[in-house]
């Protein structure tokens, strides 16, 4: 693999990364070798904690699918409801996670994830305690976390270990997307054993807590980053660039249909005559189904001159999946989870296109701010319309038709996006 090769595939996994590293470039040339102002020097203690934050940025969000009926009915919510739920994270992930540079910038990288694996813990607690708008409200706050985090531990792992980006970048995903397999495996499970739901859900801020902890010791070595220089000229905006659009309805439509997926899913097994339990399991696949083509898949992807092929080719397994939840999502639930595992980890090509489609490391920054900006907005609206779909029709066949319609859509933009141009 060329260095150019292996330099687009590590800034592929960094989603905004970039544009934190911007903020703070004023500052990057009176730095010492493989160290940046704010962040601290790589270790085994720093590793665990990396993973073990990791492992919090999907359960709050995947465990309440497989508990959705059983949340409804004792809170007496309605679709809607559970539809807004749903929502939140999309939401959260465009708005909060732009917080994230300025939080970084003032209280330094370190300290700004110890502050927002707290806030993820409290969301976590907090949304347990009463009654549909506290859920609401708490999970609004948990999300918000995650959101943080998602922006700032990339930086981490590429200033932090700068001879292992290439490892950790595979540890933390691996740890992200098992953090989600277990959210949804694992809480029916304990819905049994704890005695309800609530119980369930706010186990996970056990998990948050030890993170937290963790990431408190492995951090105590950043300080705050000096400011930024200031006076730099302001780049064209990215608005009016058609590739730039195009990258990010991509982006959006996959990630509309990903947090479909991750809401929605369980419910559709579940009415299909599936066991609770096993639903979680189904979706908890799909998860674990992306770990190792997203540790194989890019890479390759990066060396070629279109990643178009293996955009389309990974959207007709997704899109097959699709077609058979439409057409009798009770026959082989198995196979089509399968299927809709391997089409939605075309999230790690998404974000390869990002950094592939910029000729520099600014423009890339750019690209990635709008793509997840406005893309996590559009995958917002994806969960709600999905759950009215199904409260106007009694059934899922039109919000699945719905889906299968999104997911051909974003095979197309994919495919777009996907040729060898620069924005």
């Amino acid at each position: 693999m060329s260095a150019e090769s292996r330099d687009a595939a590590a800034v592929s996994t960094a989603t905004y990364s970039d544009r934190l590293e911007l903020e703070l470039e004023g500052s990057l040339e009176e730095a010492p070798a493989g160290r940046r102002p704010g962040v601290v020097a790589g270790g085994v203690l720093l590793a665990i904690a990396v993973v073990l934050t990791a492992m919090n940025l999907r359960p709050a969000i995947t465990s309440v699918g497989p508990l959705l009926a059983e949340m409804r009915g004792s809170l007496g919510a309605s679709a809607v409801w559970a539809s807004i739920l749903t929502t939140l994270p999309g939401l959260c992930f465009a708005g909060a996670g732009l917080a994230a540079p300025v939080l970084s910038r003032r209280l330094g990288i370190g300290p700004a994830i110890g502050l927002a694996l707290t806030v993820l813990t409290a969301g976590l607690v907090v949304r347990v305690l009463d009654g549909p708008y506290v859920v609401l409200g708490g999970t609004l706050v948990a999300t918000a976390g995650i959101a943080l985090v998602n922006v700032l531990i990339p930086v981490v792992i590429k200033d932090s270990f700068p001879a292992r980006v290439g490892l950790m970048t595979g540890v933390y995903t691996a740890a992200l997307q098992g953090g989600g397999a277990a959210g949804s495996a694992l809480s029916p499970p304990l819905e049994s054993a704890l005695g309800g739901w609530r119980a369930a859900l706010g186990s996970w801020g056990v998990l948050s807590a030890i993170a937290l902890v963790a990431w408190l010791i492995a951090s105590r070595g950043a300080g705050r980053p000096p400011r930024p220089a200031a006076g730099s000229a302001p780049a064209r905006s990215l608005m009016r660039s058609p590739l730039a659009w195009i990258v990010t309805i991509f982006f959006g439509l996959q990630s509309f249909i990903a947090y479909v997926v991750m809401g929605w899913l369980p419910q559709v097994f579940i009415d299909a005559g599936v066991s609770k339990g096993d639903a979680g399991l189904l979706l908890g696949l799909i998860s674990v189904i992306a770990v190792p083509i997203s540790l194989v898949i890019p890479p390759i992807a990066a060396r070629q001159k279109s990643q178009s092929p293996w955009i389309v080719g990974m959207g007709v397994f997704g899109a097959a999946g699709m077609l058979g939840l439409v057409i009798a999502p009770g026959f082989s639930p198995l196979l089509w989870s399968l299927l809709l595992g391997i089409g939605m980890s075309v999230f790690s090509l998404a974000l390869t296109v990002i950094a592939l489609r910029a000729r520099t490391g600014a423009e890339t920054a750019r690209l990635s701010g709008m793509a997840q900006g406005i893309g996590y907005l559009l995958a917002a609206v994806g969960p709600f319309v999905f759950g009215l779909l199904h409260d106007a029709t009694g059934g899922w066949t039109v919000s699945l038709i719905v889906l299968l319609a999104v997911m051909v859509t974003q095979m197309i933009f994919g495919a777009l996006a996907g040729r060898r141009r620069f924005v």
